[in-house]
């Protein structure tokens, strides 16, 4: 969500920074919408004014005996009431409208993001490992998968439909192991605070992440007007909606393993093998809440401790950051993390960590108490710390070996057991 009386000082900085994204000019349309509302008001406060000039010369009428004068006051008094109930509806659906204006419009960019149409125009910042070379050629996570008897596709599109998978047996404990080797990680080394969040939200939550009303077509909704989550983000930042929060609780950060579902509308034909796009996967979020002036810190942070998890598993990956016309929604500013995949010779995202600035904050009502009588709107952050199952299948590929089988990395071991090899 945006401020009003920000963009009332510099509608042109806006139309800039909105047009990087690849918007038309709209800051005009947005003031005069902003003056109909102040134009209805004007009129409403002086209805009312003049109700309560009338009505306080009433009891002098009545004292004096002038009934003339007191049905002349009376008639004033219910003329002023009809403008003040016309005028009240017209504010309210005034107001209405300029918010469902402001609520459809995007974050703008923070200062040096990339200009950019698309993804073809996000920029490389760095790189870990060099992919690995075979002396065989690699297969796909899914055929591996299927090989070993441990991943089944036919069974899950029996009971689900399509972009649905079964795991069993040791891929099924990879994908738990996985889970748990992240949670432990940043919550005892990174200070993230574990929790276990509602899967199922209200309209108003996604409203303040930004998923709603823009993106319904993306989400699952239930029978009883409840939508199942697009990921961890929604859920655990909408633990600060509507509240003040001591500034020094912050920064919070929170983090949680929970399933996701995404009807991946518009992505008819792209990843319909394999586990790369699913309607329902599990993924590790990071979440935090900061001071504005700790964000762009904090999202380094973030990265980082992203970045650590393939580091200890020894996966290669690679760090861009989005240009303009790639950015998320609620995005200021975004840092994909893109692991190397070996059958496909190229990198995908396995993590994307965004700084939101005020714009869900905003949404949320969520601020903190910056002085006596002075509360101010945090900043929010989230990120994958990682996406499980992106995560399982670029372990299948990277650590494969010629006969099919997968070697487990170091790191995971003692949470598989002891098991070193996954075999059919």
């Amino acid at each position: 969500m945006h401020d009003i009386k920000s963009i009332r000082e510099n509608p042109k900085k806006y139309d800039e920074l909105w047009s990087k994204r690849g918007l038309e000019p709209i800051a005009q349309k947005i003031l005069n919408q902003d003056a109909l509302i102040r134009k209805a008001m004007q009129v409403l406060q002086e209805a009312e004014a003049a109700r309560n000039k009338s009505s306080k010369l009433i009891g002098h009428a009545v004292a004096n005996g002038d009934q003339d004068e007191l049905d002349r006051l009376k008639s004033e008094v219910s003329g002023a009431k009809n403008v003040i109930s016309a005028m009240g509806i017209q504010v309210e659906s005034e107001k209405s409208q300029l918010h469902l204006l402001l609520s459809e419009l995007p974050n703008i960019p923070f200062n040096n993001v990339p200009v950019g149409e698309d993804e073809n125009e996000n920029v490389e910042l760095h790189r870990y490992l060099e992919p690995p070379v075979f002396e065989f050629s690699p297969k796909g996570h899914d055929e591996l998968g299927i090989e070993l008897g441990m991943m089944d596709f036919e069974t899950a599109a029996k009971m689900s439909g399509s972009r649905f998978v079964v795991l069993q047996d040791s891929l099924s404990r990879l994908d738990r192991a996985l889970a748990s080797f992240m949670l432990d990680i940043h919550t005892s080394e990174f200070g993230y605070t574990e929790y276990s969040p509602p899967v199922m939200v209200r309209e108003h939550a996604l409203f303040g992440t930004g998923q709603l009303p823009k993106f319904e077509e993306d989400l699952y909704k239930t029978t009883v007007d409840q939508y199942l989550i697009p990921t961890a983000e929604v859920s655990l930042t909408n633990i600060i909606r509507e509240s003040i929060i001591n500034a020094d609780t912050l920064p919070l950060r929170m983090t949680a393993h929970t399933p996701c579902f995404r009807s991946e509308a518009g992505s008819a034909g792209k990843d319909t093998r394999g586990m790369i796009r699913q309607h329902q996967f599990n993924k590790v979020e990071l979440v935090s809440v900061v001071k504005p002036e700790e964000s762009p810190k904090e999202h380094e942070r973030m990265l980082a401790c992203a970045e650590e998890i393939l580091k200890r598993l020894s996966l290669p990956y690679r760090v861009v950051e989005l240009c303009t016309g790639d950015l998320g929604f609620s995005a200021r500013r975004t840092f994909d993390i893109e692991v190397w995949l070996p059958s496909q010779n190229t990198y995908r995202e396995i993590s994307s960590c965004s700084d939101c600035g005020d714009f869900q904050a905003r949404r949320m009502n969520a601020r903190y108490k910056y002085a006596e009588k002075d509360n101010r709107f945090v900043h929010t952050l989230n990120g994958s710390g990682l996406a499980v199952g992106r995560t399982l299948v670029a372990i299948l590929e990277n650590y494969q070996n010629a006969d099919g089988s997968i070697t487990i990395p170091d790191a995971l071991i003692p949470y598989m057991g002891g098991i070193e090899v996954i075999s059919r």
